[in-house]
């Protein structure tokens, strides 16, 4: 492991974790101000207890829609809708979509000007020259961990990339993680969802960037949310759900203090080139990242990545050399679709790998992988 050496911890302001910790939410949001905005996902009947009960307390609570992963025109659209609610917080209740579209909001109410000006790559990646407005996470899939996170990320569709708006300041005031908001979500969803929260603590483990908080929190996680991801794939199980809720936590305090890697620099071109749900992505990707990782890695990388495989394949009763094959074959046996049955074409793969390595995620990869590798990566995960 590494030794003990300079780093700096980003968190939420709180965090409640465990099951029935939303029965908190609506007293604790009510104490941020008498006025703000719900963001919810595509079903709205999903946060009709939250605005209930803040109505109920006397708030003005207007509610705002996030049906898919945003969008700059969607962000613009609904940005002009939020700052004339003149709302005092920002909550979001949903799946990372949610998370992200309330974050941003949270961020550009206060701030004058376009949010092309603060949005990385395509923007000015200028600071915030406000101070975004409260926020409150309350996730209902187990994946992106965005209630930890400082960056909202959003889809460029005459760009074809997604980018992200960041800023130290936009770390949620509070983060209400109740495994019970997960209960019942689609074998699809958990599939796409979990394989995320397993690649955002797999590749903070291996990142170049790498410090002892974050080996703390991810490598404990690694091995128990596999095993409760592929219970989930079975069974409804609240015990697993509580697994993937705490991994996928972990996961967003771990890639906000140590980095990401290959997987998120990929998918994060895919999903703009092909609107593909970002959790699918990252699944079709793991295991091929995985393997070219362990067979381009050297010194310390070298020494992580083996003992990742070692315990992976403990899970998947495999040997260790085996385990990230073996991975990826059992994502797909549980209905995970390939690149490109999710909208990737072959043709593409140059121009995606040449991307990705001027990503900010690609920069925590622990081995500088050229192209010619991502390509052949892309190429497995198709």
């Amino acid at each position: 492991m590494l030794a003990a050496g300079p780093f700096s911890i980003a968190l939420p302001g709180q965090i409640l974790f465990g099951r029935g910790q939303a029965a908190q939410a609506p007293a604790l949001i009510a104490a941020l101000g008498d006025s703000g905005l719900i963001v919810h996902g595509a079903d709205p009947s999903r946060a009709e207890w939250l605005l209930s009960a803040l109505r109920a307390q006397g708030v003005r609570v207007t509610a705002l829609p996030c049906a898919a992963e945003p969008t700059l025109p969607m962000l613009t659209e609904t940005l002009a809708t939020a700052r004339r609610a003149d709302p005092r917080w920002v909550a979001a209740l949903g799946g990372g979509a949610a998370v992200d579209m309330g974050k941003a909001l949270a961020a550009l109410i206060p701030a004058p000007g376009d949010p092309l000006d603060h949005l990385e790559v395509v923007g000015r990646a200028l600071p915030l020259t406000a101070d975004p407005l409260p926020f409150v996470a309350l996730p209902t899939t187990a994946g992106t961990g965005a209630e930890a996170t400082r960056n909202a990320v959003i889809g460029l569709p005459d760009h074809g990339r997604k980018v992200s708006l960041r800023d130290a300041r936009m770390l949620p005031r509070l983060a209400i993680v109740d495994p019970a908001l997960t209960d019942g979500t689609p074998p699809a969803v958990t599939l796409g969802s979990g394989l995320d929260a397993l690649a955002q603590v797999i590749e903070p483990f291996v990142s170049c960037r790498a410090t002892p908080f974050t080996d703390a929190l991810s490598w404990p996680v690694i091995a128990p949310g596999l095993a409760a991801l592929q219970r989930l794939m079975q069974a409804e199980d609240a015990a697993a759900r509580d697994v993937m809720a705490w991994t996928s936590l972990s996961g967003g305090i771990a890639l906000a203090n140590g980095g990401l890697g290959a997987v998120h620099g990929l998918a994060g071109v895919i999903g703009g080139v092909t609107g593909a749900g970002h959790g699918a992505i990252c699944g079709a990707l793991l295991g091929p990242v995985i393997a070219m990782n362990r067979r381009r890695a050297t010194g310390e990388a070298a020494r992580r990545l083996d003992a990742l495989c070692d315990l992976l394949g403990g899970v998947l009763g495999v040997a260790g050399a085996d385990a990230p094959a073996s991975l990826a074959r059992w994502a797909r046996d549980s209905g995970l679709p390939g690149l490109t049955a999710q909208g990737l074409p072959p043709e593409q793969h140059q121009q995606i790998a040449e991307a990705a390595r001027q990503s900010s995620s690609f920069k925590g990869n622990p081995v500088d992988l050229p192209p010619a590798d991502l390509c052949e990566v892309l190429a497995q995960a198709a």
